[in-house]
């Protein structure tokens, strides 16, 4: 039974990650509290999602309670919350992301080579551990409404080709300035570019393309707006973006002190699909229902995943 219900705790960041680096974030509790487990949520309804599952789990198989830090906006912020001990464990990170941007390495495109480099690289330097992936890939992907697929006639992103200097896109701040699979790669790789390119906080790209504001927007695969708004994903037919798998990230430390925490965690390893996770994120997303409560009844449902399907 789970001992308390989750702490939930929204951080007004700031400044810059510098601040970051140099001290702990006031007010946050620390991942070494003997009682109490921090978890690294986001700014994203689905971060949020896993960060309670997470956070389900522990407090479902274990006395500790937990803490969830939510509006870290970054990974960088996510990333150096942990290294500064504010938090031990990240309930979300995809292996594209901390492998071009934490790490600073080139691009994998096999999805198992990507898994094992960010592992192995974690432990080696951070002295942290990467869980297999819940099941799902949240990758970049270029999206239009139903009325500008059938328009342009538009199925890859390759067909964008043809049309792209008529078109406006809008797309996340951070990944217009990443090296690697970012904006400046993708132009490279794919031979063209756009009108004219907005840099956008993620959560409104989908609002943006679906009223018209914009022609072509750089969205996430299983965000549920995607249902909600009937949006059209192109497919990323040269291959360009990395392996986005999601998957749990702990602290060493964390593991030691609760040597418990390494079974029930990989029970949620393969669990969610990359449908799960969309029509998790549409509850929250569209039918406007909490992330706590969306976590708490995936939970239920799936009975906190006991070894044996209906065991109590």
């Amino acid at each position: 039974m789970r001992k308390l219900k989750n702490i939930l705790l929204s951080i007004l960041l700031l400044s810059t990650v510098g601040f970051l680096g140099s001290c702990s974030l006031p007010g946050l509790a620390s991942g070494n509290n003997k009682d109490t487990i921090s978890i690294a949520g986001g700014s994203t309804s689905e971060i949020q999602i896993l960060a309670n599952i997470v956070s389900g789990m522990i407090e479902h198989y274990t006395d500790k309670n937990t803490v969830i830090i939510n509006n870290l906006a970054t990974t960088t912020v996510i990333h150096q919350s942990m290294l500064n001990g504010d938090t031990s464990i990240s309930a979300a990170r995809y292996t594209g992301t901390d492998l071009t941007g934490t790490l600073q390495l080139p691009p994998e495109k096999e999805p198992e080579k990507a898994f094992d480099i960010v592992k192995k690289e974690f432990q080696s330097r951070y002295h942290q551990t990467w869980f297999p992936s819940y099941g799902f890939a949240n990758t970049y992907a270029f999206m239009v409404t139903q009325e500008t697929a059938e328009k342009y006639n538009l199925k890859t992103v390759s067909d964008l080709k043809a049309v792209a200097d008529q078109l406006t896109a809008g797309a996340d701040t951070s990944w217009i300035d990443r090296q690697g699979d970012g904006y400046k790669g993708f132009v490279q790789e794919y031979g063209f570019d756009f009108k004219r390119v907005f840099p956008m906080q993620i959560g409104l790209v989908y609002d943006a393309v679906a009223v018209g504001k914009m022609d072509v927007v750089l969205g996430y695969s299983t965000d549920g707006r995607i249902g909600s708004y009937n949006l059209v994903m192109l497919e990323d037919d040269r291959k360009f973006f990395p392996p986005y798998d999601a998957s749990i990230v702990t602290t060493d430390a964390i593991l030691k002190e609760n040597p418990e925490l390494k079974d029930i965690l990989s029970k949620l390893s393969g669990k969610i699909s990359t449908e799960q996770m969309q029509e998790l994120n549409f509850q929250a997303d569209n039918d406007l229902m909490e992330p706590a409560t969306v976590a708490e009844n995936f939970l239920r449902d799936n009975h906190y995943f006991e070894t044996d399907q209906g065991e109590n």
